[in-house]
């Protein structure tokens, strides 16, 4: 460990020791697939099968390369806990009860980090334009306030986590509505047809109804300060926003859903946004 990242030796180790657990499941008992799990995570009751039914997706789909338990923006108030079976594309890798295929292992061994695995794998150069599957209602939660991170994120965003409590048999839905072209064929016409409205008409409630409506951002600060009016995470990873799926990010707001969305025109993630 370099002398001045003496304070984040955690995070080296738990590099190394992700290099050597996944090395043991891929190299050495030679499985095709392993879900990984931090010792700090709770798992909801239907964590087991949302793996099993999402692990077809990922073998069939190249644009995909991981599946992930956990939504970045899951707090009780921000999610439709009614629609626990909302499954979505993301391009931020949210970690926290994820799947990955031994070919992806392949990939990643050689050029594994000595340290920050997780925001490694947020890079361009990792990422290379592929997505997660991710839950409107998280799968696991964090107990972990004493983990490397010291409690960062932990009092503000994550012990208010909501932890899905009702089992979603998955192995019985059509998930094919996650393939990038289904998926961008449906989604972004929902997104992009729901009324452009302004965050001072959303926080004083004046619409009426309760239909999805839009926020539009063009720029970093705008995003970011949207997000904070929202309630969201706002920190930007390599450009791309937590549970983000081309710049959109979908989640409710007093009860109806918001997609805070960059224009139509979108044409990709700007590395320099953090």
């Amino acid at each position: 460990v370099p002398a001045e990242h003496r304070k984040f030796q955690g995070y080296y180790k738990i590099a190394r020791h992700y290099r050597w657990a996944l090395g043991q499941v891929f190299r050495t008992f030679g499985y095709g697939a392993a879900i990984v799990v931090e010792d700090d995570l709770e798992v909801a009751p239907d964590f087991f099968e949302y793996f099993e039914a999402a692990l077809p997706l990922l073998r069939a789909d190249r644009t995909l390369w991981c599946v992930s338990a956990w939504n970045d923006n899951g707090r009780e108030h921000l999610v439709d806990a009614g629609q626990a079976e909302l499954l979505y594309r993301t391009d931020f890798f949210p970690g926290l009860g994820w799947l990955l295929l031994a070919e992806l292992w392949d990939e990643l061994e050689p050029k594994w980090p000595r340290a920050f695995w997780d925001d490694w794998m947020r890079q361009p150069e990792q990422r290379r334009g592929r997505s997660c599957v991710r839950p409107e209602v998280s799968r696991t939660v964090t107990f972990g306030r004493k983990g490397v991170s010291h409690g960062q994120f932990f009092d503000q965003y994550l012990k208010f986590i909501k932890l899905n409590d009702r089992f979603v048999p998955f192995t019985r839905l059509d998930l094919s509505y996650l393939k990038k072209d289904e998926y961008e064929r449906s989604f972004l016409p929902r997104v992009y047809s729901a009324p452009e409205v302004k965050v001072e008409e959303l926080q004083s409630d004046r619409r009426r109804d309760s239909g999805a409506v839009r926020l539009q951002y063009r720029g970093r600060d705008a995003f970011k300060a949207f997000a904070k009016a929202l309630g969201l995470m706002d920190d930007l990873k390599s450009g791309v926003p937590r549970a983000g799926y081309r710049g959109i990010v979908s989640v409710v707001y007093r009860g109806r859903r918001v997609y805070l969305a960059p224009p139509q025109d979108w044409t990709g993630y700007d590395p320099t946004w953090s």
